[in-house]
């Protein structure tokens, strides 16, 4: 299979995995906190040869495309201290041990927004950082809204908005939206809509 050829169809690309598989040959906890864990395993590689993968172990999450009654998106507007910015973003929030995803997410949706949603649909699953972490996000489509109150977690700090999908469109396109799960949710939400 050569780059050189952009029209290959790579339908001689064999079924399975196998040649392409990393093998654990050790694994160490390298330290463990309040919400992730961090690992450094030894993996042998599909020539004989080994190497090392530094990875997180993450719970997994969930993100909910919220749509109001007239269409737009509800948002939110938060701090995130790795990145030093205010993110515009979808609700989220991670799961508790053993929690349902959809459960959570009717209880992220009330707790940060104060609306609850009487139709929910399940859009798909992501993997967000697939070199370092076994983060997936499985995104929620909440629709027929209704209004009611918030209860912030302790410590968190966020505004609650909502913006059109072609305002979307504009900051991602501008790069005033960066966040994954938004801009991966917005593409669900557009396609529903047959807009691409």
């Amino acid at each position: 299979m050569s780059a050189s050829n952009p029209e290959k169809d790579f339908s001689d690309l064999p079924l399975d995995d196998d040649h392409l598989r990393e093998h654990r040959v050790s694994s160490e906890d390298v330290y463990t906190g309040k919400f992730l864990k961090l690992k450094n395993d030894i993996v042998r590689l599909p020539d004989g040869g080994q190497t090392y993968r530094e990875y997180l172990i993450h719970p997994g999450a969930i993100a909910i495309m919220p749509i109001l009654n007239d269409g737009r998106i509800l948002l939110e507007r938060q701090f995130r201290y790795p990145v030093d910015t205010a993110m515009i973003e979808i609700p989220a929030g991670k799961l508790e041990a053993g929690e349902d995803p959809l459960n959570c997410a009717k209880r992220e949706l009330l707790e940060e927004t104060g609306y609850t949603a009487q139709t929910w649909e399940f859009l798909g699953r992501i993997h967000p950082v697939i070199s370092y972490s076994t983060e997936f996000i499985d995104i929620y489509l909440a629709k027929d809204l209704t209004a009611g109150e918030r209860s912030l977690d302790e410590g968190e700090f966020l505004d609650v908005f909502a913006a059109s999908l072609e305002q979307m469109h504009e900051w991602i396109a501008s790069g005033k939206i960066t966040d994954v799960k938004t801009i991966i949710s917005v593409y669900h939400w557009a396609r529903r809509l047959k807009q691409i």
